[in-house]
This record gives structure tokens, C-alpha cells and sequence, in this order.
């Protein structure tokens, strides 16, 4: 199994349940996740933005929660978090400064991976050749491709993670929610096939 090395930019963090998903199969050994101080930083303001604009919960709350998310994934990625890029930001010429921070955090990481839904402010020209950029549907297809069964498991950690709080998500709720929300068939086929290979 080839184990990828991908720098996950803000965009693909913000949404919780794919967040949830990709930190997931991070932890199950699918992929080798990267991230940085910027991108974790952003990811902490709309976080705080998200919960106040959907009205989850006040001002004080919303920076806590979005404080703490980001300190547990500080925690729990200590080892994945890219440094030494800061003297690379702004040496790509991309068509947004404030891209620029996340390619040079892939390329001071050794990433061969970006994954985000921003592919325009990466054009060709300006990424280094052997870095990649592909949407969270196109990496997670191709990791679970090749990893199905570290798929399945993933979704099983979120669904027994589920249960802490509130009654626990079945695993097929959580494949629907990741249908629905983000537009993953093609991904979750992938585990509902190995799932029914195993438990069949």
C-alpha cells in the first residue's frame, strides 16, 4: 500500500462530518496527514464563524469550541504539523497571497498531495512537479481505492465516537450523511461493498 502524504488545506477541514472522515482514515494509517499553524489558525476563525452563523451557540461559546477543535487536532497530529515553511510564503506567485502559506507548507512537508476545493489558486505552472492537487473527492476516492478496508473502519470510529453524547449514528447513516452532504457515491460504494463482504 502506498502511503500518501497529503497537506490538507482549510477548505476540506471546515465541513465537520468530512473532517471527521479524513482525520479518520489519518488515524487508521490510510494516508499520512500534514498540516500547519496557518492552515490549523484559519480553520479556528470559520470554525468560530460556522457556529455563530448557524447560530449553534453565542460568541464566547463559538470561540471555545472552535479553541478547542483545534487544540485537539494540535494534540493529536502533533507529529504531522509542517514547520519551517513560513520562509517559503510567497515565493510560488499564486494567483491568491493567501494561498500561498499552504503550498509552502506541501513542499516543506515533502507532501505529495494538496487536497482542496480551491484547485484555480494552485494552476499547474506554479505548483512544484510531484505535488498533486485534487478535491477531497478525489483523494478520498483513490485512498479508499486502494484501502477499503481502513474505509470501513474509519466510519466505524465516527459512529462509535457518535455515541459519547447522543444516541449513536449507525454506519449507514453516516454513508448516507456523506453522500448528502458532499457528494461521496463513488466513495462510500467502495465501503459499503467491503462492509457487506465482511459482516456477509
Amino acid at each position: 500500500m502506498t502511503v500518501r502524504r497529503a497537506l490538507l488545506d482549510t477548505c476540506v477541514l471546515w465541513p465537520s462530518l468530512q473532517r471527521d472522515f479524513l482525520l479518520s482514515l489519518a488515524v487508521e494509517g490510510a494516508f499520512e496527514p500534514l498540516l500547519s499553524e496557518g492552515v490549523l489558525c484559519e480553520l479556528e476563525v470559520h470554525e468560530e464563524l460556522k457556529l455563530r452563523e448557524r447560530h449553534v451557540c453565542d460568541e464566547v461559546e463559538a470561540q471555545q469550541r472552535a479553541a478547542f477543535l483545534v487544540a485537539q487536532m494540535r494534540a493529536a497530529f502533533a507529529d504531522c504539523i509542517v514547520t519551517g515553511w513560513e520562509r517559503l510564503e510567497g515565493s510560488f506567485r499564486l494567483p491568491d497571497f493567501d494561498d500561498e502559506h499552504v503550498l509552502a507548507a506541501a513542499v516543506a512537508g515533502r507532501a505529495e498531495w494538496i487536497v482542496t476545493e480551491n484547485l484555480r489558486d494552485f494552476p499547474l505552472g506554479r505548483v512544484p512537479s510531484g505535488i498533486r492537487v485534487g478535491t477531497a473527492r478525489e483523494f478520498l476516492l483513490e485512498v479508499v481505492e486502494d484501502r477499503p478496508d481502513l474505509g470501513a473502519e474509519a466510519v466505524r470510529q465516527i459512529s462509535s465516537r457518535s455515541g459519547r453524547l447522543h444516541a449513536a449514528q449507525p454506519v449507514e447513516q453516516i454513508l448516507d450523511s456523506l453522500d448528502r452532504l458532499y457528494g461521496l457515491e463513488d466513495v462510500t460504494a467502495l465501503i459499503r461493498l467491503r462492509s457487506s463482504q465482511a459482516w456477509g
